[in-house]
C-alpha cells in the first residue's frame, strides 16, 4: 500500500474513532463505527495473502454484524421512546441489543471468537491497532450507556471474558494469539467494573493501552511471532530483553509495577460492593493469564532455542519505531504505580 493511501486509512480510522466518541445521536454514532470498519479492512488485507484476506472478511462480518445490531437496538429505543439521544436508551429490548452488540465489537466472551483469529492473520502493527485504537469507540459508548445498559450482563461478560482469556492463552505459541487473549481478559476486567465505578474502567483503559502498545513495540521491534522468536531477543539488544520481562509481568498485574493497580483498585471496589465471590473468582483466573504472560518472560530472558546456525545473531535492519517514545511508554508500563507517591509529593 503506497504511504498517501495508507496515511488516508489512517486519518480516516481516526475521524471515524473521533466521530463516535463525540457524538450524542445515535445514527453519527453508527456512521462513525461505519467509516471506523471500513477504513480498517485495506489496512488489514494489505498484505496479499490468504491469512490476511481471510482475517479482514471475518472482522467485516462481525463488525458488520455488530454495527447492524448498535442501528437495530437504537431504532427500536427511538420508536418506542421518541429520541435517538445515545444517554436516553430506556427501552429494555434496546438496551439488551446494545449490550451484546458492544461486546461483539470489543471481542468480549463468548462473543470473543474473531479477535485471535484476526490478529493472526494481521501484521503487526495491524494487531496493535485492533487490539487498542479499535476498542476506544465500543468503550466510549459503553461508558454513555452505562447508565441504562444491565449490570448483571456486564458482570457475567466481564467473569467469562476473564476466565476465557486466562484459558485461551494457556495454550497458544503465537505472539498475536497470546496478546488478544490477554485483550480479551483485559476487556472482562473494564467489563465488570464499568456499571459500578466508570473512573476505574477509564484508569483500566488507559493503563491497558499504554501497557499493550508498549509490549507490541517491542515485538515489532525484535519482529517475534512466535515464542521461539522472543528467545533471540537478547540478540538485539540485553536492555530491551530485561524492560520487557517488566513489561510482562506489569500486565500480568504483578506489585508493585503499574499493571498491578487496576487490579488492586477493581478487587476492592468488588469487595466493597459485597461482589465477594466474583472478586474471588477474577483474582483467581488472573492467575491463568498471569502464567502465560510468566512463560514467555522466561523464554524471553532465561531461555536459548536450538539454533542450527552458526551464528547466534539475528540480521539487525533499519529501525522503523521512535526509541524515545517506546522508551516514555515502557516506563510508564513500568513504574508508574511505584512513582506516584512522588508525583502526589
Amino acid at each position: 500500500m503506497s504511504p498517501p493511501i495508507y496515511a488516508i486509512m489512517l486519518s480516516s480510522l481516526a475521524t471515524g474513532t473521533i466521530i463516535t466518541m463525540t457524538s450524542y445521536h445515535w445514527l453519527m454514532a453508527w456512521i462513525g463505527l461505519e467509516i471506523n470498519t471500513l477504513a480498517i479492512i485495506p489496512i488489514i488485507s494489505a498484505s496479499h495473502n490468504p491469512r490476511s484476506t481471510e482475517a479482514a472478511t471475518k472482522y467485516f462480518l462481525t463488525q458488520t454484524a455488530a454495527s447492524a445490531t448498535v442501528l437495530f437496538s437504537s431504532m427500536l429505543n427511538a420508536w418506542q421512546t421518541g429520541t435517538w439521544d445515545i444517554t436516553q436508551m430506556s427501552y429494555l429490548p434496546s438496551n439488551l441489543l446494545l449490550s451484546m452488540a458492544l461486546a461483539m465489537k470489543l471481542g468480549l466472551a463468548p462473543l470473543h471468537f474473531w479477535l485471535p483469529e484476526v490478529l493472526q492473520g494481521s501484521t503487526l502493527f495491524t494487531a496493535l491497532i485492533i487490539v487498542t485504537w479499535q476498542k476506544l469507540a465500543p468503550m466510549s459508548l459503553i461508558y454513555l450507556t452505562i447508565n441504562n445498559l444491565s449490570p448483571t450482563i456486564l458482570l457475567i461478560l466481564g467473569l467469562l471474558s476473564s476466565t476465557i482469556g486466562g484459558w485461551g492463552g494457556l495454550n497458544q505459541t503465537q505472539t498475536r494469539k497470546i496478546m488478544a487473549y490477554s485483550s480479551i481478559a483485559n476487556l472482562g476486567w473494564m467489563a465488570t467494573i464499568a456499571t459500578i465505578m466508570t473512573n476505574l474502567m477509564i484508569m483500566n483503559l488507559l493503563i491497558y493501552l499504554v501497557m499493550t502498545t508498549a509490549l507490541f513495540s517491542f515485538l515489532i521491534l525484535s519482529k517475534s511471532k512466535t515464542i521461539q522468536d522472543t528467545t533471540m531477543t537478547w540478540a538485539l539488544s540485553p536492555t530491551m530483553t530485561i524492560t520487557m520481562t517488566f513489561l510482562l509481568l506489569s500486565l500480568g498485574g504483578l506489585p508493585p509495577m503499574t499493571g498491578f493497580a487496576p487490579k488492586w483498585l477493581i478487587l476492592e471496589e468488588l469487595t466493597t460492593q459485597n461482589l465477594i465471590p466474583l472478586a474471588i473468582l477474577m483474582a483467581i483466573f488472573s492467575l491463568l493469564s498471569l502464567f502465560f504472560y510468566t512463560r514467555l518472560a522466561y523464554t524471553t530472558t532465561l531461555t536459548l532455542s536450538p539454533n542450527t546456525l552458526q551464528t547466534k545473531f539475528k540480521w539487525r535492519f533499519k529501525q522503523t519505531l521512535s526509541t524515545p517514545l517506546i522508551s516514555i511508554l515502557s516506563t510508564m508500563a513500568i513504574f508508574l504505580l511505584p512513582l506516584m507517591p512522588l508525583m502526589l509529593m
